[in-house]
């Protein structure tokens, strides 16, 4: 007896992504954590995951390599282009100590913020909240730089004006020989930034839904908001805006290179990212899972080892 053979007149039937195959979802699991790793036929030949055995090593080698990405830039003379995530977050104060040690300025560097809290309409939290992406940014990244940081200019929010904008700025980077690099998480619900994947039920075709480039007042999936209350707002479900700004694929695919993580632990053997891993690892890409394409791009994935389990049952 499991959520498979009881969702029938369930609170929870109709909940889920109508493009979601439930058991074919289970079946992407693994008894043996080990084989979380084993390459798949759509993998890019240069994806790499990489485990990590501990959240000081996850972030760590996670800033490790945002920081030698900078550096391997600006030592080409290349302008770098770098969407960047509000979670995880314990690689900023790595990269931060890298870039110092090294004292590489990032006057080279254009950032743009994947996503931002809004209202329906794409009206974002002020800047100043603590709950704010952009002040999320500022304290942990950008701050810390020093005189080392990105410079203000070169640093872009997703607010309702300037995400209009990123598509044409980060076109003109590339156009002037910049390097485009995607740092990001993945969801509860395999999200890339704030696009859900309830989202691919309003195209046509896969390259239809490819080519968007962002969206204004994005409409969240409970399981998001929740989890989001979790891991942001210290359970505070209330706090939670249940709208977003975000990035489409047309910006987090065809990276140059990629850097993902996945550290979603608790404590005391509870986490809420293990099936999430599992299923970018293992599920074929699809829209209804906007994390299965990150699998597709040259870079690397680094992921707690204790995500991948086994993920059976103790109750807490």
């Amino acid at each position: 007896m499991n959520l498979l053979t009881t969702l029938a007149g369930s609170m929870l039937e109709g909940f889920f992504p109508a493009g979601w195959d439930l058991a074919r979802i289970d079946a992407c699991v693994d008894a043996d954590p080990a084989t979380i790793t084993r390459r798949q036929p759509w993998w890019h030949k240069s994806f790499q995951p990489i485990e990590c055995v501990s959240q000081g090593d996850f972030d760590t080698f996670m800033g490790h390599e945002i920081a030698q990405t900078i550096r391997r830039a600006k030592e080409a003379g290349r302008k770098l282009s770098i969407i960047l995530p509000v979670g995880p977050m314990g690689m900023y104060r790595w990269a931060v100590y890298f870039l110092k040690e090294w004292n590489v300025s990032c006057e080279h560097v254009y950032g743009f913020n994947m996503d931002e809290w809004s209202d329906a309409s794409g009206n974002t939290l002020p800047a100043t909240d603590p709950g704010a992406f952009q002040f999320a940014m500022e304290q942990a990244f950008y701050g810390p730089l020093g005189k080392l940081t990105v410079p203000k200019k070169q640093r872009n929010f997703a607010t309702r004006k300037n995400l209009l904008s990123y598509a044409e700025k980060l076109g003109e980077l590339k156009s002037q020989g910049a390097m485009h690099v995607v740092v990001f998480g993945v969801g509860r619900v395999c999200h890339i930034a704030f696009w859900e994947p309830h989202f691919a039920g309003e195209y046509d075709s896969d390259t239809e839904w490819k080519a968007q480039t962002h969206r204004l007042g994005a409409r969240l999936h409970p399981l998001t908001i929740e989890q989001n209350a979790l891991t942001s707002f210290k359970s505070r479900t209330t706090l939670v805006p249940a709208f977003a700004n975000t990035i489409g694929p047309a910006l987090f695919l065809g990276a140059d290179h990629i850097i993902g993580g996945a550290d979603g632990i608790f404590s005391r053997g509870m986490q809420w990212q293990g099936l999430s891993l599992w299923m970018t690892f293992r599920h074929a890409p699809t829209p209804w899972i906007p994390s299965t394409y990150m699998t597709t791009q040259p870079g690397k994935f680094f992921f707690l080892n204790e995500l991948a389990g086994p993920l059976t049952a103790e109750c807490h």
